[in-house]
């Protein structure tokens, strides 16, 4: 079987390329930017590591014709890649633009599965209380949201199959975490109240069960949500970073209209703490079923591992 895995150098796509490196049956291609040179150049590469063999192949979404030829051969394509931040143009380039062309090439080249990792913040900011495939509109509320939103339509027009988890976690993230970190240092201070639960995984659960669905007869065409079936409530993961990551205002602690009053000016803080305060639970159990792989562990168990990497990675250099 004959994988393309984009975004496989990302904080997503480089546990789903680890995921599929683990398969005997899969031979794994990578489409990479760094790969690309001048068109004589452009050619095949095989990249060896301690753990890896894999085939770079170049190519940049935000280049369209430099994607021809990316698929041939391929049995699987996995995309992973997005671009979660810059001005509405460069989204609209790579995350629409840039997923319309490779499915189009991937049609082309007689792919025969297409997989792509998206997100649940397509459906807005909630609240969402347990809601399954089908039940919430696609609402998004940014621009990476909605250049995400039409990357999904093009999958889904092909026949392929969209992921969307919500929180994901582990080493490599430098978002949920270190987003929480920075509002409670914001507020010298935790923040008592919070009760709202989410839906979350550890990236490394998420990266297997890509490849697994990618692989699997089971699952056909349409949106699974793909998260642990245990949401967690908020004060569980404030508990958590407190515990594992650091604790600010040595153990001081503060109400949400407080800490609201605090965080004013600090728009990453605000969302953060938004976050906090409103349900966005996604129920997907199908998913999980008939599938090689397991949701593992629990938060309480899968959140410690990564500790270390938090701490390293939000302390000063």
């Amino acid at each position: 079987m004959n994988l393309l895995i984009t975004g496989g150098t990302g904080f997503i796509g480089s546990r789903v390329a680890a995921a599929a490196h683990q398969r005997p049956d899969a031979h794994v291609r990578l489409l990479s930017r760094r790969a690309l040179r001048t068109p004589a150049e452009a050619t095949v590469e095989t990249e060896t590591t301690a753990e890896t063999k894999a085939e770079t192949v170049p190519g940049d979404l935000a280049v369209p014709a430099s994607l021809y030829g990316s698929c041939t051969g391929i049995d699987v394509l996995v995309h992973c890649a997005s671009r979660v931040s810059g001005d509405p143009e460069s989204l609209a380039a790579v995350n629409d633009r840039g997923t319309k062309a490779l499915v189009e090439e991937a049609v082309r080249s007689g792919v025969r599965r297409i997989l792509y990792m998206s997100t649940a913040a397509v459906h807005g900011r909630g609240p969402f209380h347990g809601v399954r495939p089908g039940e919430a509109p696609v609402a998004p509320a940014s621009a990476t949201s909605r250049t995400r939103a039409a990357a999904e339509r093009h999958v889904l027009d092909a026949g392929g199959l969209v992921l969307r988890p919500h929180l994901v976690y582990g080493e490599g993230d430098r978002w949920l975490v270190p987003g929480l970190v920075g509002l409670l240092r914001e507020l010298s201070a935790t923040v008592t109240g919070c009760e709202a639960l989410h839906s979350m995984i550890d990236v490394g659960t998420l990266g297997r069960a890509a490849v697994a669905a990618a692989l699997s007869p089971a699952h056909g065409p349409g949106v699974h949500y793909v998260n642990h079936p245990a949401p967690v409530p908020a004060s569980e993961l404030l508990a958590a970073v407190c515990a594992h990551v650091e604790q600010p205002g040595e153990g001081a602690s503060v109400d949400v209209t407080t800490a609201y009053a605090r965080a004013a000016g600090s728009p990453r803080a605000l969302h953060h703490l938004g976050m906090l305060t409103v349900d966005h639970r996604f129920a997907d159990d199908a998913f999980w079923e008939n599938l090689d792989c397991a949701p593992g562990e629990g938060f309480t168990r899968a959140f410690p591992p990564a500790a270390p990497w938090y701490r390293s990675f939000l302390t000063p250099g």
